[in-house]
């Protein structure tokens, strides 16, 4: 299944991560091209990761010492930072 990302968005994906002995317990994937980019899920393995971020999406794994609030804030102001403002 696919989803697609808009440009300049940013959502969690922890909901799609099936696999119990995946080493991360979210990830936050953020658009930050002006071009939709369609979004493989669910999340099988770690090879994901790197085949997402060839597409041209910025993919921040949360592991269960983070803390998922701040890492979500501190990638949605780097976006609002490059956002057109008509977005």
């Amino acid at each position: 299944m696919k989803f697609v990302m808009r440009p300049y968005h940013i959502v969690s994906l922890g909901g799609y991560i099936v696999e119990w002995d995946f080493p991360y317990r979210n990830l936050i994937i953020v658009n930050k091209t002006n071009e939709p980019i369609k979004v493989e899920i669910p999340v099988f393995n770690e090879e994901w990761i790197d085949n997402h971020r060839a597409l041209g999406l910025e993919v921040i794994p949360v592991t269960d010492d983070d803390n998922y609030l701040s890492m979500w804030k501190r990638a949605h102001a780097e976006l609002d930072k490059i956002r057109p403002k008509n977005e």
